[in-house]
């Protein structure tokens, strides 16, 4: 018998305000056009009062049980991808189990910044398939637009808030086929400087804005995300040509096209809700993946690839048969 971690639900929650780039560029230097042109990016969506991370993740996971017919108490294990967590500590992961009525269960976050949702998944499907857990909610959630330099035009206009969630559910079978069936992640902390916070309680006392080298970020990105992706694909047994549907981290279209050039994937097997949403970071993948389940897209036997890149460097990619 193979046991794997299969997908019984999805969930997403996006802040009330939505923002579009000719309101940005009414307090910020900028216009629609230059940021289409260079990324896409036509709305976001900025928390407001009362919204946080944490909110944002509760109501995220509240419709992936919805989806997967499961009540909050059958969950064992949580793990919440974020970069913006609602408090140096506790993990924001406790505080959704407690908003969820979780008496007691696993609950911790992740930190691998846009690539913390494959990061989060990863090692919910390492614990299931142990047998450490049975069900568990794999949560990305950001609030971003708390740590931009709103005077910084070149990087506040590419972030978004929101979150995604999915429940993960431990099924044996001897012929395996559902669930997930490989994944891979990788980090180069010599990049740092390239994309990061600066600021952190134990260096300024601080929380920092966001600081970022755009065009160095891209490069790597294009680089790393075919690389791992041709590696996830190769650990499978399978080629890109199997691919259903590639489930990127929207961070910037140009990225996506020219991933998918590079793998040599149709254009429309690519999901994209840059547009919309902007980059959330941990939360853009599930946010994309539950869009793409719940318009009907993504069907039962369909084969899916979820990647990311973020800072740190860290990068990563999941193949997963709904």
């Amino acid at each position: 018998m193979i046991r794997r971690s299969v997908l019984l639900g999805t969930g997403s929650a996006l802040p009330v305000r939505s923002v579009s780039n000719a309101e940005l560029a009414e307090t910020v230097d900028t216009s629609d056009e230059w940021i289409v042109e260079r990324t896409g990016i036509r709305n976001r969506h900025i928390a407001g009062e009362g919204e946080t991370t944490a909110t944002l993740a509760t109501d995220a996971a509240r419709a992936a049980l919805e989806a997967a017919g499961l009540a909050a108490q059958d969950i064992d294990l949580i793990v919440l991808a974020t970069a913006t967590p609602d408090q140096t500590f506790p993990a924001t992961a406790t505080i959704v189990q407690a908003s969820l009525g979780i008496d007691d269960c696993v609950a911790f976050d992740v930190a691998a910044v846009c690539s913390g949702f494959l990061y989060a998944i990863t090692v919910a499907d390492s614990m299931i398939r142990s047998g450490a857990a049975r069900n568990a909610l794999v949560i990305g959630s950001e609030t971003f637009s708390r740590i931009l330099d709103w005077e910084d035009r070149t990087t506040c206009v590419l972030f978004g808030d929101g979150a995604g969630a999915v429940v993960l559910g431990a099924e044996d079978s001897a012929e395996g086929k559902r669930g997930i069936l490989a994944s891979k992640l990788h980090a180069d902390g010599r990049h740092n400087q390239l994309l990061y916070v600066d600021g952190g309680p134990s260096t300024t006392q601080t929380v920092g804005k966001l600081r970022m080298k755009g065009q160095e970020v891209f490069r790597h990105a294009v680089t790393n995300l075919a690389s791992v992706l041709t590696e996830v694909m190769e650990t499978a047994g399978m080629a890109p040509t199997d691919i259903d549907w590639l489930i990127p981290h929207q961070a910037n279209a140009r990225i996506l096209d020219a991933t998918a050039r590079k793998l040599k994937l149709a254009p429309e097997k690519v999901v994209m809700t840059v547009d919309r949403h902007a980059n959330t970071s941990a939360a853009s993948v599930p946010l994309a993946l539950d869009l793409a389940m719940r318009d009907g897209r993504i069907r039962t036997g369909d084969l899916l690839v979820l990647e990311a890149m973020g800072g740190g460097f860290t990068w990563g990619a999941c193949v997963l048969r709904v």
